[in-house]
Parts: structure tokens; sequence; C-alpha cells
């Protein structure tokens, strides 16, 4: 008995979460043959790819070759020094989101400014801001837990700094990143302890506001009226949507194959960014798309226990950290799903690790090191060692 628990005592404690790193190899991976399944009949009659049918397929293994590195560097860093220069780094966001309005430097695509062009590629700030949201909410939080009972103190100044993103990225316009941005800091605060009584005005008066803001916009509202019924104008209002659930209906119990997109083929827009989705279930049915709601539970469930243990630790800044990315993450997975489905309005919200997209996919994998760094250092904690 006694050398069964010397054994036993001698057994080397993982220093990684196993199950969360497949999790993310998953994904990616599933986004990398997806993403060349939906895009190569567009790369190969377009001849801005020059006719290439693995145009798309080589851009997205570039970002994913980027992300992975810059994750790498991210989890080289403490998240104690992620804390200290949380500010900063929500300052340099919003000057990027400024920086983006400008004519002649931010790039407009389909109506809308988003993108600052580096040459080679494309950067999308309010990708960053979402990272950046996280990291900088969480130390908000921290810094006003003595005043959370506060409105004046606890919930004004936030409000303040989060109109004044939403504001910025409403000119772009970016609504779809507005709604995660304000779930992100609104959840966080709510993790953080705050007084529900703050929260109160705002299950009202932000439910109104973005009824305003569709109501004063017209190409929103076209949005939301082909949302109710898609069929009554499928060649216009309701021709993504459409086409979107044409893909679900073909798709089945176990999909028509991989490859066989009939949608994909000119029908579905965006069919390799927004509407993925809608490719995956066409092709892997319903097996496919449970494989990836169960994925991005997954991924949640260990954001959020990651973030419990560093609470149980009383590392509060990471444990906000870790359950801000798992809300994050889900919520927009979540949302595009929705919008694929015919659930939700359409927003221009891609899936998180599947999606097309080099800001996007470069700024999950920095997320994703950003949790692995807070359970590593939660395990060094949890065995008395230097973080």
């Amino acid at each position: 008995m006694v050398s069964v628990v010397k054994t036993r005592s001698r057994t080397p404690q993982a220093q990684f979460d196993e199950l969360l790193i497949w999790v993310l190899a998953g994904l990616i991976a599933l986004g990398f043959v997806m993403v060349y399944s939906s895009s190569i009949a567009t790369a190969e009659a377009n001849k801005f790819t020059a006719y290439q049918p693995t145009y798309y397929l080589l851009r997205h293994g570039v970002f994913i070759c980027a992300g992975l590195i810059a994750g790498l560097f991210a989890f080289q860093v403490p998240v104690q020094m992620w804390q200290s220069y949380a500010p900063y780094l929500f300052l340099l966001g919003a000057a990027l989101l400024l920086l983006v309005l400008v004519p002649g430097i931010g790039r407009e695509v389909n109506g809308s400014r988003r993108w600052l062009s580096l040459f080679v590629i494309n950067l999308q700030p309010s990708e960053l801001m979402k990272l950046v949201a996280v990291l900088y909410a969480a130390d908000y939080t921290v810094r006003k837990g003595k005043v959370g009972h506060l409105f004046s103190k606890a919930f004004l100044p936030m409000f303040a700094v989060m109109s004044l993103i939403g504001s910025l990225l409403l000119l772009e316009p970016d609504m779809g990143a507005i709604v995660v941005i304000c779930v992100i800091a609104l959840s966080t605060l709510w993790l953080g302890g705050f007084n529900f009584r703050v929260f109160v005005g705002l299950i009202v008066a932000l439910p109104l506001a973005f009824a305003a803001l569709t109501i004063l916009s017209p190409y929103r509202m076209q949005r939301v009226i082909g949302f109710m019924d898609p069929w009554a104008d499928p060649y216009g209002k309701g021709y993504q949507l459409s086409h979107a659930l044409i893909a679900f209906g073909r798709g089945e119990w176990f999909g028509v194959g991989l490859g066989g997109s009939v949608e994909k083929l000119f029908y579905l827009p965006e069919a390799h960014t927004d509407f993925l989705m809608a490719v995956i279930a066409e092709e892997l049915g319903l097996i496919g798309v449970a494989a990836v709601i169960v994925l991005f539970a997954l991924l949640v469930l260990r954001a959020l226990q990651i973030g419990r243990h560093a609470a149980f630790l009383e590392r509060n800044f990471s444990a906000l950290v870790a359950q801000g990315i798992g809300v994050w993450i889900g919520v927009q997975a979540l949302i595009n799903i929705g919008v694929n489905m015919g659930v939700l309005p359409t927003k221009g919200l891609t899936l998180p690790f599947l999606s097309f997209g080099g800001s996007g996919l470069v700024v999950n994998c920095v997320a994703a090191a950003v949790l692995l760094r807070v359970d590593y250092e939660n395990r060094r904690v949890a065995r008395g060692l230097p973080v």
C-alpha cells in the first residue's frame, strides 16, 4: 500500500491542459480543410486570385502559421505583464479603430471601412479590440472591486469607455464587433462580483439602443426584414439566408460528402468566411455541425473551469481573463452559427478558429495562448512553484 502511494506521488503532473490543446487543434485543422473545400471554386474562377484553386488554402495556411508563432510568443508573457500593459493596449486598440476611419488609410470593402492595409496583409483592428477588451475589462474589474456596488464609480467609467469604442465601431460600421465587445465587458463586470443593480438599467437600455440603431439604419433594417422571412425575397434581402438554409437542408444527417457542396458554387456569398458553417452543414451534415458545437462547448467549458481554478487560487485577474476569453469565443461562435441557421439576423462575424481571415485567426490563437498561460500558471501556483 505504501509503495502504491509513493508511486502515485512520483507521477509527474501535466503542465498543460491537454484536452484544451486537442480541442484547439481540432478546430484549426477542421477550419483548414473546410476553408479549402468552400473556397476552391471561387478561387479557381476569380482573376483576383489568378485562377489558382489553392489561393485561399495557401493564405489560410500562412495565417495559421502566423497565429501559432504569435501564440508561442504570447504564451511566454506572464499574465501579470498582460495586466500591467492592459490600459496601454486598450489605448493602442482605440487608436487603431480611429486610424481605420481616416480616408486614405483605412481600406473600404463592400461599403465598410474596417481594415488597415499593411501591404502584405490587411489588419482588422476590431478583431484585436476583442482581445484587448478582455484584458482591459478584467484589469478594470480588479481595480474597481472595492467600489463594485457604486454605480457612479464602478459602472459609469466603463460605460463611457465602451460607448467611445462602440461609436468608433459604429462608424465602420461593425455591429457584430459591438455586440461581442459589449458582452465581454458586461460579463466580466458580472463575473467580477459587481452589484446586480448596476446591470438593471442595461437590461432595458441595451435592447432599446440596438433597436434604435436598427430602425435608423436602412441596411440593418433590410437585414432584419430578410431574417424574418428570407423566402419573401430570396433573390434580394433574403438571398444569403435562403441559400444557407438550403445548404443545411441538403446536408441532412451525414452530409453530401467533403467537397460535394453545391451552395459554395457561387450561390452562397462569403462561403469561406461568414457562412463557412453552412458549407460544413451541407458537406458533413448534422454530425459535422454537432462536432463543431461540441468542440466549442468544450473550449468554453475549459475556459470557465480554468478561470474558476484561478479564482480559487486568488488570482483574480487571471480568472477574469480566462472566463472573458471563454465568453468571447462562445458568444461569437453562437452568433455565427445562429446566423447561418437563420436563428439570428445576419452579422459580419466569422467562426473563431475556422473561418478564413488573417486578423481574426491570429488574434484567436493569441487568445488561446493567453488562456493556456493562465492554466499553466495555475498549475505551478497550486504546486508552490514560481510563475
